[in-house]
């Protein structure tokens, strides 16, 4: 690595030789979204920090290290928030640089539902018969991309509502059945089971927790 390099990695990795002065962020992967499936190929990804949009995320991460922390928990769970944005940013430009020019088209149909999904994920209607409806195929054939992308239709929902749920207990402190119902989840009492399941700490616990 030459000063101002990046390295994106899953978990820390003993046979890398690191540098002398290196500062690590940890960024939740549902931070990145679907930028973070480079990850599931590549377990380490090295960008050079002498151009492009690689050496603006690396000056701002720079800046960001020697800066003390905001004494106001408001400010400094924006500016996490932004600075996550910036990295899925990058990760998201390696994904279509790997894909481009052999772009699998059942894969490429499941990226457009998913981001369907995502702009649909306050609609409590939203079913498996709405979004294959929307994208005019089958229920079995929307089936059998998500199983070929190891996870299934209600489950991949599921899991990006309760990441926005996340986001918004903290950024909100909206009571938790307001922003419950206000991403698809029409019963309290299941959305505070599904996460605890997820996150280990109920709604409640998780806007209070200040983690």
């Amino acid at each position: 690595m030459n000063p101002g390099d990046l390295i994106v990695t899953r978990t820390l990795r003993s046979d890398l030789c690191y540098a002398e002065e290196l500062t690590f962020f940890r960024v939740p992967c549902f931070l990145l979204d679907r930028s973070a499936e480079v990850l599931r190929r590549d377990s380490v990804i090295h960008f050079s920090g002498a151009s492009g949009l690689a050496a603006l995320v690396s000056r701002f991460l720079s800046a960001l290290a020697r800066t003390s922390p905001s004494q106001d928990p408001a400010v400094g769970r924006r500016l996490a928030l932004n600075t996550a944005d910036l990295v899925a940013l990058l990760m998201n430009e390696v994904h279509e640089r790997s894909t481009a020019g052999s772009v699998d088209p059942g894969r490429e149909l499941l990226l457009r539902i998913q981001g369907y999904i995502q702009e649909n994920l306050a609609d409590s209607d939203m079913s498996p018969e709405s979004i294959a409806r929307a994208h005019h195929i089958s229920v079995r054939y929307l089936h059998k991309l998500f199983q070929a992308d190891g996870t299934t239709v209600g489950a991949w929902i599921r899991q990006h509502r309760l990441a926005a749920c996340r986001l918004d207990l903290r950024r909100q402190h909206r009571a938790v059945a307001v922003v419950a119902q206000s991403w698809g989840f029409t019963s309290p009492s299941h959305f505070s089971r599904l996460f605890r399941k997820a996150y280990g700490l109920s709604p409640k616990e998780w806007q209070n927790s200040g983690i």
